[in-house]
């Protein structure tokens, strides 16, 4: 027997807070399971599944490699072009929210305020924002106000965490030999975060990517508007080639993203 098994056999056993997280769990998902219906599946459900995955199989080929505006190619590149905008927006805005939130950096009255606004932030749903700033700007203006706004919510709180979570010692060092403010921030805070912040930035870009798909429902600007209309005119082979385009570009973006963020989580 090794060690590792036995320091698991030796480790304390709570039947107990088992059996009550057990119970819990089971109570709720059954809970759950009385608010499902299956009475309103039917054979036209099945035939517009039937009908779309026959649309992927046998796509729309000029509308996937058409260049023109129409196409899916520059829908692809809207979409990309909403996304990165969006999360670079929402990154710069989330650096001195995350500050202000941050208790071992400000007082904490306005640590909870801050944090306050952020929770208020990631409680409103994407599409909400979304059929908020199409009345301010239509298009794509309102995907990159509508992504921007979102990753706030999730960037600002991720970045609260790296930041409680730094080395003071190095801090402390630096004043005690005379550093100015700004020179602790730039030597002593920001080495610390960047890669962090960097690779909490790349994952939020990889989800704004599949949200301004999305978006292009409520007239965002993006690839959701056409895919929609695409399918409440039962044009399934249209449906095909976005969606292969999509997923294509979306498991490109994926792959780009994983090996950036795995060589900055190694350079830290």
């Amino acid at each position: 027997m090794t060690t590792v098994e036995k320091q698991l056999l030796a480790s304390p056993r709570n039947h107990r807070y088992i059996l009550i997280v057990t119970f819990i769990t089971v109570i709720l998902f059954i809970w759950s399971m009385t608010v499902v219906s299956f009475k309103d599946m039917n054979a036209g459900g099945m035939k517009i599944a039937l009908n779309i995955f026959k649309g992927i199989t046998h796509p729309d080929l000029h509308l996937l490699f058409n260049v023109s505006k129409q196409g899916v190619p520059y829908l692809l590149v809207q979409t990309l072009a909403i996304a990165f905008l969006g999360t670079i927006v929402g990154a710069i805005l989330s650096v001195p929210l995350a500050f202000l939130a941050a208790s071992n950096i400000v007082p904490k009255p306005i640590s909870w305020l801050t944090r306050f606004l952020l929770i208020i932030i990631r409680t409103i749903p994407a599409l909400v924002y979304g059929l908020m700033f199409i009345r301010v700007s239509s298009g794509p203006m309102a995907g990159v106000l509508t992504i921007a706004i979102t990753s706030i919510g999730m960037l600002a709180k991720l970045y609260v965490d790296a930041i409680e979570e730094l080395d003071t010692r190095v801090l402390e060092s630096m004043t005690s030999i005379g550093c100015t403010t700004f020179e602790k921030i730039r030597y002593g805070i920001f080495p610390q975060l960047l890669s962090i912040f960097l690779s909490v930035t790349i994952y939020r870009f990889d989800m704004n990517m599949r949200e301004a798909s999305i978006l292009g429902l409520v007239g965002a600007g993006g690839i959701g508007a056409p895919l929609i209309f695409a399918m409440n005119g039962y044009k399934w082979n249209q449906v095909g080639s976005i969606l292969i385009g999509l997923l294509v570009l979306i498991l490109l973006i994926e792959l780009i993203s994983n090996k950036l963020r795995a060589r900055l989580i190694k350079g830290v």
